[in-house]
């Protein structure tokens, strides 16, 4: 019988340095650092934490929110590149898992982003740039479609590690893929949505998603959202009472650490900065089990069977390279 861990997860809500790259790494290094303290041996940061996310998609039209891509797209991070050699080193030297989003300068060419999550090993190895599978609603004006090619589980220290992006969360075959290669340890990252429907509330959303997840999976799920700040208010709706309304509604944001039953393991944190922790005792997921195991005795397989292409998807293939 393999041992099952136990461990502190910080799950890490927060604002970045909004379009400074190298100010929201600094950042993230600290609250690592500050994690480690608490004795916290996995850390999850918000879904494009490095350098934020884009907001005006939401508060402009796509002529008007042009050069805020643009000016994105400078402030984006290369993957491998000097700023997550820095996230690197410090997973490595506070002896942490570590998985943060940041937006991702892509290729070929000029003027390609992609949403991608980081997981970073507690010897600082880079295990994983999952891209976002697709970007929901507005996103589409940002960032490209990620492939199946890093929708994966990690084995880590603290037990076999998946990660998604926000709204990949409501995607079932995405999830039931991580589910169906062991997945123990789920890291849900997403962003504070004050800008959608005014009848959406997002901290009941992903606290929604959250425990829909970890209880058909019998899995613990740590969640972590960004916060926004004065200062992001101030930047993005300038002059304008209408966006800095939408940018400062209330409960867009929660961050927090769901265990197997469905239920939060500590109370979350909604809004605000700051870090939640929680313990994670992996033998609970076995009890549960023996009730529900959708990608074991629970399940059909001659009936259901899920499909998933995880070839890296390419612009061009040579014909040398072909199969």
């Amino acid at each position: 019988m393999p041992h099952l861990p136990r461990f502190t997860a910080a799950a890490v809500q927060a604002a970045p340095v909004y379009l400074d790259p190298a100010a929201t790494v600094d950042k993230a290094v600290a609250l690592v650092r500050e994690a480690a303290r608490h004795g916290a041996e996995l850390v999850v940061f918000p879904e494009v934490f490095v350098p934020g996310y884009p907001y005006w998609n939401w508060t402009m039209n796509p002529v008007q929110g042009s050069p805020w891509f643009e000016r994105l797209y400078h402030a984006a991070v290369d993957v491998p590149g000097p700023h997550v050699d820095t996230l690197r080193d410090a997973a490595r030297q506070a002896g942490v898992v570590l998985v943060i989003g940041v937006n991702e300068r892509g290729g070929p060419g000029l003027g390609l982003l992609y949403n991608t999550l980081l997981i970073i090993g507690a010897d600082g190895e880079l295990l994983s740039a999952h891209r976002k599978l697709m970007p929901t609603w507005a996103e589409k004006l940002t960032w490209a479609q990620g492939d199946g090619s890093t929708l994966k589980v990690h084995p880590t220290g603290i037990g076999p590690l998946g990660a998604l992006a926000c709204g990949e969360n409501t995607n079932p075959l995405a999830r039931f893929t991580l589910l169906a290669q062991g997945e123990l340890v789920h890291a849900a990252c997403y962003i504070a949505l004050p800008v959608g429907p005014e009848d959406y509330d997002m901290a009941e959303s992903i606290a929604l998603r959250t425990a829909a997840h970890c209880f058909e999976g019998k899995v613990f799920s740590v969640v972590s959202t960004s916060a926004i700040s004065p200062e992001m208010v101030d930047l993005l709706a300038g002059d304008d009472p209408r966006v800095r309304k939408q940018l400062s509604r209330p409960h867009s944001a929660l961050s927090g650490i769901f265990g197997p039953d469905g239920r939060a393991v500590t109370e979350p944190l909604i809004d605000e900065e700051g870090i939640v922790y929680g313990e994670i005792d992996l033998g609970r997921c076995v009890q549960p089990k023996q009730m529900h195991d959708i990608v074991g005795h629970y399940n059909r397989f001659d009936v259901f069977r899920l499909h998933v292409d995880n070839r890296p998807l390419r612009p061009l293939v040579l014909p040398e390279e072909r199969e």
